[in-house]
């Protein structure tokens, strides 16, 4: 949101310097998120002078330039110069020797003493684009001699506009400040609170005279679609462009002047935060305005020229015969609104369903201004204010005249938030105890009422453009914000209890698995669950998405993590170790959410280094993550081949019939479309069913054993189809007691084995805590599993 310094001052008056304002509206709230200088003519006029043309002769070595003598009060300069029109005795604007001129986009460049095809140059003849008065490029700008005087500064005869624009980080809390009124209300609070200087007035309802019967009516259908509504007559209008005052104030803040009329509407918008319309009075069949709803399917054309078919849930402003003229609160009609033919308007001020305008908005994908407000909720009480400022507006500069007495629906007063501040809440919160007399000066400031001094606090009603607060700890927080945060001091001691370890929260299985991937380097990224989708089936589509990229809710984390992975390769950074903790959606019989976690791996296993060898990231290296992490359930866990679209090679990880983990190697395809030019490898782990599953009641701490293990190795010759978690399942089956670990440390497939046949090289590592193992016990161990491995798979032991 764009706030203008000089438009601020309108309302609120203080001797502090921009930088410090923006400071201060930062402190309370509105965070000021850049400044930026406005200027009516870029530049201000800055270095060109009124001159007098006094000679005029072609250039000697070019066809299309003129060489000039150019008298700019007592000094004589020679000129070269491209415009067609230049001629002597003219009387033109002359930008001199270290004048700065801008073009459209605010760039620059500095008038310079230069040759020119051999010629010397001491400035340059502008035209009226050069200098910001207009887009003309024909020629030169040729003065009134009558006017200007030769020697005088060019900007002398100009109203140059100097601004400092805020640009504010507007939260969707803050519906109270969205308007320079707004603004410069909370801004004086804070500077009266704390003793600095400002004057602010409170704008208020101006008289209005009317003539005569205006003839229009007023019906709205339900009041809950409006509760508050007028509407003005006002006749003999000139539609005409804006006076220059009306015109900088709206131009410095980003906003292009329509006509007097329209500008007034945004005029009153922008500076005391109520959108109005203006109707075309001619063109409203019956003289009469409806507030209501048309029928679903209804066609209607909008000020943009789009015809858009309506839902039936729309507020509309409708006429006489029910049609309608504008989507209340969001957009005019194209039919019904003000242009250079207009005489008499009907002029609209309202309190609109909040609810109802964002619908509309988001349905239609309409984001103006008027709904922007209308939608967090404008201020009931400001709706008349509003209209009797705007009316002598357009009386001032339009020329009309207010027909008849204004039309006005209002059923029921839209009452105050009661809301009970206790003096303990407030002080627990803050941490410090703010005196009681500054906390009602702050309140009062803010213009919440004090109905009730109560034991240990107050009873308080808050106005009703303050429309998020509305709860205790939301007056707190007004407080907090005008008496200063920058006041509290951090406590110089934190004091904690400690906690016992809750192993049955799921939030600690998050952690614990995060630690143990952070510690092995992985980097943690979180992704929008909103995304643009091709395969829509199951998918979940959002009624009112925000773009057409962000349409559909995630059925996946690898789209997000392959979306960071090509991001970081692009940059130069090909190690890829993500993972995500995030909810994936479906819409089968019913709508299902699920969380997950996502790794993903790509590009080397270690960063390049003299002494560690190159090796690239694999399936195995992601797969030994993924047993690490579900180690941590302490739950049998079995594997089998996966066929997923997603991969081109994969398993799935199972415990009785509930899937836990899916992880392989990311198909060319998807590699393709997320422009990742590398491997990558995915695994993805079912969150909640992993806490399902999980087992905490065996969960021990063991003492460090006092004796050593002792590790013999087998090399087993097996049938090809046999695989290493077979070998484990079968050792550790046994329970043998003394067997602590098995582990696969070569695997061997070549020459000289026979067909069909593979060889496993095991290691197995055996401890008894209580004694030193003798060789008797280790050999009948070996002796045990290599019959258990001959019996169950076939295998032969290997020299």
């Amino acid at each position: 949101m764009k706030i203008s310094h000089n438009w601020l001052s309108e309302f609120i008056s203080t001797d502090l310097k921009v930088e410090k304002i923006a400071e201060y509206l930062t402190d309370i709230g509105l965070e000021v998120e850049g400044i930026e200088a406005y200027e009516n003519f870029r530049g201000g006029l800055e270095g060109i002078v009124v001159g007098k043309v006094l000679t005029c002769e072609r250039h000697p070595n070019a066809d299309k330039l003129s060489k000039t003598t150019v008298d700019v009060g007592g000094e004589i300069l020679e000129i070269v110069c491209g415009a067609p029109n230049v001629a002597a005795g003219q009387i033109v604007p002359v930008a001199t020797i270290g004048t700065k001129i801008y073009d459209k986009s605010g760039n620059f460049f500095e008038i310079k003493e230069a040759k020119i095809r051999g010629e010397k140059s001491q400035g340059m003849i502008c035209a009226e684009d050069e200098i910001g008065l207009s887009e003309n490029h024909d020629g030169i700008m040729v003065l009134d001699e009558n006017r200007y005087e030769i020697g005088r500064k060019f900007s002398d005869y100009f109203e140059v506009v100097k601004d400092s624009v805020y640009e504010i980080g507007l939260t969707p809390n803050r519906a109270d400040a969205m308007s320079h009124y707004g603004v410069a209300r909370d801004l004086n609070a804070y500077l009266s609170a704390n003793n600095l200087p400002s004057e602010f007035e409170k704008i208020s309802s101006q008289k209005i005279d009317s003539e005569g019967i205006s003839g229009f009516e007023l019906e709205v259908e339900d009041a809950k679609f409006s509760p508050r509504y007028i509407g003005a007559v006002i006749e003999n209008v000139e539609i005409m462009d804006s006076p220059d005052w009306l015109q900088q104030r709206l131009k410095a803040i980003g906003l292009s002047p329509i006509n007097n009329v329209v500008d007034i509407t945004n005029y009153i918008l922008h500076g005391v935060g109520q959108p109005m319309h203006a109707f075309d009075a001619d063109k409203i069949q019956g003289k009469k305005v409806r507030v209501g709803t048309v029928p679903a399917g209804t066609k209607f054309t909008t000020l943009d020229g789009t015809e858009r078919t309506l839902n039936g849930a729309e507020i509309m402003i409708k006429d006489g015969e029910n049609q309608p003229m504008c989507i209340a609160g969001v957009f005019g009609g194209q039919h019904s609104g003000v242009n250079s033919e207009t005489k008499n308007i009907f002029l609209e001020s309202a309190y609109f369903d909040p609810v109802s305008v964002r619908k509309a908005a988001k349905h239609h994908a309409l984001n103006t201004d008027a709904s922007f407000r209308f939608e967090r909720g404008t201020d009931p009480n400001i709706v008349k204010t509003a209209m009797t400022l705007a009316i002598h507006l357009i009386e001032e500069i339009a020329g009309g005249k207010l027909k008849g007495e204004l039309l006005e629906f209002y059923s029921e007063k839209i009452k105050e938030h009661y809301v009970v501040l206790r003096y303990s809440a407030l002080d627990e919160i803050l941490g410090v105890k703010i005196h009681r007399e500054k906390v009602k000066e702050i309140l009062r400031l803010l213009e919440i009422q004090i109905l009730n001094e109560i034991p240990n606090g107050l009873e308080l009603a808050v106005p009703p453009f303050k429309t998020d607060v509305t709860r205790e700890i939301d007056v707190i927080e007004e407080v907090l914000r005008i008496y200063g945060y920058n006041k509290i001091e951090a406590p110089q001691k934190i004091s904690f209890t400690p906690v016992s370890l809750n192993l049955q929260d799921q939030d600690e299985l998050e952690n614990s698995w995060a630690r143990t991937l952070q510690s092995s380097g992985f980097n943690e990224v979180m992704n929008n669950s909103l995304t643009s989708l091709k395969d829509e089936t199951d998918a979940v589509k959002l009624l009112n998405p925000l773009s057409g990229d962000l349409e559909f809710m995630r059925q996946s984390l690898l789209e997000g993590l392959l979306e960071n992975a090509a991001f970081n390769i692009n940059r130069k950074n090909p190690d890829i170790k993500f993972f995500e903790f995030g909810k994936i959606y479906f819409k089968k019989e019913n709508y299902e959410e699920r969380k997950q976690l996502g790794i993903l791996l790509s590009g080397r296993q270690f960063a390049e280094n003299w002494l560690v060898p190159k090796s690239a990231t694999d399936f195995y290296y992601l797969k030994s993550y993924v047993n690490l992490l579900l180690s941590k359930l302490d739950v049998e866990i079995h594997e089998k081949a996966l066929q997923d679209g997603r991969f081109s090679d994969a398993l799935e990880f199972y415990s009785g019939e509930k899937t836990l983990a899916r992880l392989g190697k990311v198909s060319p395809k998807l590699l393709k479309e997320a422009d990742v030019e590398q491997e990558a490898f995915y695994a993805e782990i079912e969150l909640e069913t992993a806490h399902s599953l999980r087992k905490t009641e065996n969960f021990k701490l063991k003492e460090i054993p006092k004796f050593n293990k002792i590790r013999r190795d087998l090399a087993l010759l097996v049938d090809a189809s046999v695989s290493y978690s077979e070998l484990y399942k079968s050792a550790m089956g046994k329970n043998i007691e003394i067997l602590q670990s098995v582990n696969l440390f070569d695997v061997y497939d070549g020459k000289n084995l026979p067909e069909g046949k593979k060889s496993y090289a095991l290691s197995f590592e055996l401890l008894n805590p209580e004694k030193t193992l003798e060789e008797k016990e280790i050999a009948e161990t070996m002796n045990s599993l290599i019959k258990t491995f001959e019996k169950d798979f076939g295998a032969e032991l290997r020299a």
